[in-house]
């Protein structure tokens, strides 16, 4: 990406309802990229995709990897921490999904993959780039005086009698629950605006429910409620602050195309700068490293509690 005129050439490697619905219309519309091609592991899924963005589907990852620039991740996190691994060592700047891997081995070895191959790389924490949610937190961190934050994400994806969604027959999903889904925006939107993570207390509750408590390098601490089997009458997310200066919410914000968007624009920027973004891979790995602390305490690794 040294040539700042020429559009950085990008591959899309997913093919589920996330990489249809969000990255591959950013891509598509993105002035500064090249949709280059789509892989997945469903041909049939990606020559849809490949289709309507008028774009080449790729058998080979590695393939694909030697056309691009950099390469974005719609896949299941134990699925792309591998595969990035092998698109950084090609020279690809990576565009991964979040969590970046769900054991911390696996997320170390890709973030470490990553520097060895002086690659840039973003984490795609949907409220760290949607305008709205990204311009509340880089507020709030600009500000001193912060005694505790609270973020919940309740959801009934898993409830009976919830509304069908494509994303309850995600495997990865159903086996993980809202920890490791959800988990991450929580974390991203605790620690942007609190500081870094340096203890976690986890306590379940019913279903996948899980109830995180957090101490930030602020001194600072906050609290984070997570679930995917929460009542549909119950489901709602809410973060909210409070300290010298009183009370604040986070804002509503409008859907994930404009997040991705953004979320490219980084990108390209780290890349053409050297500048590591926050929510690089590194930071990715410290959530994964986070993630598995509270699953550990919480003694279990599916949705149904068991």
């Amino acid at each position: 990406m040294n040539d700042t005129a020429a559009p950085a050439r990008i591959g899309l490697l997913g093919t589920g309802p996330w990489a249809a619905a969000t990255h591959a219309p950013a891509l598509a519309a993105h002035p500064g990229v090249d949709f280059v091609g789509v892989w997945g592991r469903r041909p049939e899924a990606a020559a849809v995709i490949a289709r309507e963005h008028g774009v080449a589907v790729y058998e080979d990852a590695d393939a694909l990897f030697a056309r691009c620039d950099a390469v974005a991740f719609a896949l299941p996190p134990d699925v792309q921490a591998p595969l990035a691994v092998r698109a950084a060592a090609a020279g690809c700047h990576l565009l991964l999904d979040k969590p970046v891997a769900t054991d911390v081995a696996s997320a170390r070895a890709l973030a470490d993959a990553a520097e060895r191959a002086r690659v840039a790389s973003v984490v795609f924490f949907t409220l760290r780039f949607a305008p709205e949610t990204a311009a509340w937190v880089a507020q709030q961190a600009a500000e001193d005086g912060w005694f505790t934050g609270r973020a919940q994400w309740y959801a009934a994806l898993f409830a009976p009698g919830a509304e069908h969604s494509p994303y309850a027959a995600s495997p990865w999903r159903g086996e993980k629950g809202a920890l490791w889904d959800v988990g991450p925006h929580a974390l991203a939107v605790l620690s942007g605006v609190l500081g870094e993570v340096t203890g976690l207390t986890a306590a379940a509750g019913s279903g996948d429910t899980a109830h995180l408590v957090l101490r930030h390098a602020s001194g600072a601490s906050s609290t984070a409620d997570l679930s995917f089997t929460a009542p549909p009458a119950a489901a709602g997310v809410e973060v909210s602050l409070l300290g010298a200066r009183g009370a604040t919410a986070m804002p509503e914000w409008d859907g994930a195309l404009g997040a991705f968007a953004a979320a490219i624009d980084a990108l390209l920027d780290a890349a053409r700068t050297g500048v590591p973004h926050p929510c690089d891979v590194r930071f990715g790995a410290r959530v994964t490293e986070l993630l598995a602390d509270a699953e550990a305490q919480l003694g279990r690794t599916s949705r149904t509690g068991a």
